[in-house]
């Protein structure tokens, strides 16, 4: 859809469940998640739907993929060790490589806007938290440090600061934090569910996923977590929306 919400366009049109999708950083194409093969996999499309194919192909649950800023590869999460990790391979598919290796279970990974780090959450302090990362896997580093359990993790435009969901209040909210984990600001602060934050390409805006009509719609805020608008308001469960790099 626009940024808006007009012009709401249908682009997978298969039986199976498609969602969790993440756009190339020059808006050439969609990286998403698909069972249509019997389990999770990534695939990639054209930015009109076209040419769907899929680049993971594995017994496995993978899922949640998300671009590097080059283009050149595409970090996502796979059970395939026996428990969730966060992986990077080539756009074809290729090297695929496993970066986190820790026997707790790592998801959502999200690549800074320079490509030298990746976000992900973690439960391996007990609870799902906010890590970072060198984009190899090197230098592991629990960003929140708090007992509630916390996902989605999402880098701003020039890499300052990380927008994330957290339920540290009772339910889950939308916070942002600096990219060293100082500064932690609730942002949505709404009895209902508010997760799954975005950022416009010019930092100016966060689009979020939130059940707060009654189903899951997705919503656009200023960064400061003013002005609050539903962008989807259908009867219908909306969420988990990715943010187009261009107009």
């Amino acid at each position: 859809m626009k940024a808006d919400g007009s012009g709401q366009a249908r682009l997978t049109n298969n039986p199976a469940q498609d969602g969790v999708s993440a756009w190339s950083r020059d808006g050439s194409r969609i990286a998403f998640t698909s069972n249509r093969d019997g389990n999770a996999e990534v695939y990639v499309m054209n930015a009109d739907g076209s040419g769907q194919t899929n680049l993971t192909n594995n017994a496995a649950s993978d899922a949640v993929p998300t671009w590097s800023p080059d283009g050149a590869r595409i970090a996502f999460a796979s059970d395939r060790d026996g428990n969730a990790e966060v992986y990077v391979m080539n756009v074809d598919g290729s090297g695929e490589v496993n970066l986190t290796n820790n026997p707790a279970g790592d998801i959502s990974p999200a690549w800074s806007p320079d490509g030298a780090r990746v976000a992900f959450a973690s439960d391996r302090d007990g609870n799902p938290e906010i890590y970072v990362m060198n984009a190899d896997g090197s230098g592991q580093v629990n960003l929140t440090n708090n007992p509630a359990g916390e996902d989605y993790p999402a880098w701003s435009p020039d890499g300052a600061r990380i927008a994330f969901a957290s339920n540290r209040n009772g339910n889950a909210e939308v916070y942002v934090m600096n990219a060293d984990g100082t500064g932690q600001v609730n942002l949505t602060n709404n009895p209902a569910s508010d997760a799954s934050p975005t950022w416009s390409p010019d930092g100016t805006r966060i689009a979020f996923a939130s059940d707060r009509d009654g189903n899951a719609e997705v919503y656009v805020m200023n960064a400061d977590g003013t002005g609050e608008v539903n962008l989807t308001n259908n009867p219908a469960g909306d969420g988990s929306p990715a943010w187009s790099p261009v107009p």
